[in-house]
């Protein structure tokens, strides 16, 4: 057998490609990875992390607000962008910094360079001009925002990746999409005190979640004061003196200090070398992967966000323990995508974790629907009149829940443990079974009795 480098080379080290090194270095394989940015990738450097720290400073203007009628004095507090951007820099370094540890503690060579595929087992590292070759390729080289570069003064825009590190806060700004990323930026900038605009092509925002919850938060949206426009599109964008102004497509012209584009991301295959060993991509530019996360040429593998199987971090992460356990310890092992709880952290946020009421719908013959809407406890003192949104979706015939749906204060956290019990299979008796937390809103989720029935035919 040929002598290698290494049993194993990751190209890429975000959530994924960490956890995959990480493992199969524990399980004795020798393993390198190398980066060309910052360890830790999307999630820690400029996703998920800075976003959930965003998503606090944000709401602590209403906390402000809404701690006056607890009995506290009513403050005048002064916001200060710079100071944001400065603490959650210094949190991210150190968070890429305890990345890098771990690996090292592990066993894996960290290289900071690019890597190029240029065989079925070699790379080439574009810095030092130096070819490694390994037994097992993996590339987890995660994706990026779609920037958009068909649309007139498309440069004038903003991504994700800019917006935590603007020179200061914008007083106007206009989100285009209303995914995951555009709902929850939206959210950010307004807690800021920004004007703040969404633009979006479909009927209702968040694309593909339960109606209930994309009309709810809708509402809540709009009742914050975010404009909120659907089934437009920009069609430029131009700059005229110290603002931008974006024409739509219905005609209208938006001032704004600046445009934000969330208009999807694209998977990271450009460059890479996968040409040279014939790895076909989809359509998206993904690379296309079968259940156990190999390409079309053996010895090559791909986890994460450049598969575009599910674009979520912990599915990337789940992704790289069982790459880790069928190629490192003999442990063939596929990842579960059904029932996979997420959360929205827009302002109420979301958790969802399995079917939509309209998907059920098309499954099964008869679907039961529980749902509850009430004002937070916290709000008859403080007066603010957002709502909660529960919603609990059945099959009528075996009684499981197959769909569980929040909106509200911490529905992040209660839909982790609901996501337990429905992938258990857990039955609405089971839900009535348990006795209720008081006083809670989660408590809501196991007293629910009014349902309506919604058949099969009525979603046509």
């Amino acid at each position: 057998m040929m002598a290698h480098d290494y049993d194993l080379f990751v190209i890429g080290a975000g959530s994924g490609g960490v956890r995959a090194a990480r493992m199969s270095a524990l399980y004795g394989a020798k393993v390198a990875i190398a980066e060309e940015s910052r360890i830790g990738g999307t999630c820690v450097v400029r996703g998920c992390v800075p976003k959930k720290l965003y998503v606090y400073a944000s709401q602590f203007a209403k906390s402000f607000e809404d701690a006056v009628g607890f009995g506290w004095d009513k403050v005048e507090p002064r916001f200060d962008w710079p100071t944001l951007v400065a603490n959650k820099e210094r949190e991210i370094s150190r968070l890429s910094a305890i990345y890098q540890q771990n690996l090292g503690i592990s066993g894996v060579e960290v290289i900071e360079d690019r890597a190029v595929i240029t065989g079925p087992h070699s790379v080439r590292l574009e810095k030092s001009r130096r070819e490694i070759s390994a037994r097992v390729i993996l590339i987890a080289t995660g994706g990026r925002p779609n920037r958009h570069k068909d649309l007139p003064g498309h440069e004038l825009a903003i991504t994700s990746e800019e917006a935590f590190d603007l020179p200061k806060l914008p007083a106007r700004i206009i989100v285009a999409g209303a995914g995951y990323i555009g709902v929850e930026f939206a959210g950010i900038f307004n807690g800021l005190g920004a004007d703040t605009t969404i633009l979006y092509r479909g009927q209702e925002i968040l694309s593909g979640f339960d109606d209930d919850l994309r009309t709810s938060l809708h509402t809540e949206y709009e009742r914050q004061g975010i404009k909120i426009r659907c089934c437009e599109v920009f069609k430029k964008l131009e700059r005229r003196g110290d603002c931008i102004v974006a024409t739509t497509s219905g005609g209208d012209e938006i001032q704004a200090d600046q445009v934000m584009l969330a208009l999807g991301r694209i998977p990271n295959t450009d460059g890479l070398g996968l040409d040279s060993v014939g790895i076909p991509l989809g359509k998206k530019g993904e690379i296309e992967v079968d259940s156990h996360s190999k390409t079309s040429v053996d010895s090559i593998y791909a986890i994460g966000d450049v598969t575009d199987r599910m674009a979520l971090t912990p599915v990337a992460i789940r992704e790289g323990v069982a790459f880790a356990e069928t190629l490192f310890n003999n442990n063939p092992t596929v990842v579960d995508y059904d029932t996979v709880p997420t959360a929205v952290f827009s302002q109420p946020e979301i958790g969802t974790v399995g079917m939509s009421e309209e998907a059920a719908c098309r499954r099964f013959s008869d679907v039961d629907v529980y749902e509850t809407k009430f004002r937070p406890m916290k709000g008859t003192l403080s007066g603010r009149e957002e709502r909660t949104m529960m919603k609990l979706v059945v099959d009528a015939e075996s009684q499981r829940v197959v769909g569980c749906h929040i909106l509200g204060p911490d529905a992040g956290e209660m839909v982790q443990l609901l996501g337990i019990a429905i992938k258990m299979k857990a039955t609405k008796a089971d839900f009535d079974a348990t006795v209720a937390v008081h006083p809670t809103a989660a408590e809501e989720l196991v007293t629910m009795k009014v349902k309506r029935v919604r058949q099969a035919h009525a979603a046509e």
